[in-house]
């Protein structure tokens, strides 16, 4: 969590999340667009792009971004957190039904 994503997308459901974390999340930059997915990957095009995500303004900008919203999830299941008080919340319902069902 935290960190920014280069993106490759090959099969099945990556198309799609390649997509969220780049046009929703912009947390990527994408190596190879699936569109061109039957196309050659050059050792030089890896390269340039984790360079361009490690060394330019728009790579700054990603891994800020990155690491905002790494942030956001590490407070948010932390104790006292929103997805941790929903999952316990959770929690007490199933086991209390659970309970309920059994006697």
């Amino acid at each position: 969590m935290g960190v920014p994503i280069v993106t490759w997308p090959m099969h099945s459901d990556q198309p799609w999340n390649s997509h969220l974390v780049t046009k929703v999340l912009r947390i990527d930059l994408t190596l190879k667009d699936w569109r061109r997915r039957d196309e050659l990957v050059r050792s030089s095009m890896v390269e340039e792009v984790v360079r361009k995500l490690m060394t330019s303004e728009e790579g700054e900008e990603v891994r800020k971004r990155a690491e905002a919203i790494g942030k956001a999830v590490r407070e948010s299941v932390a104790t006292g957190g929103v997805s941790r008080m929903e999952l316990d919340s959770f929690r007490c319902l199933y086991y209390k039904a659970d309970f309920i069902v059994i006697r």
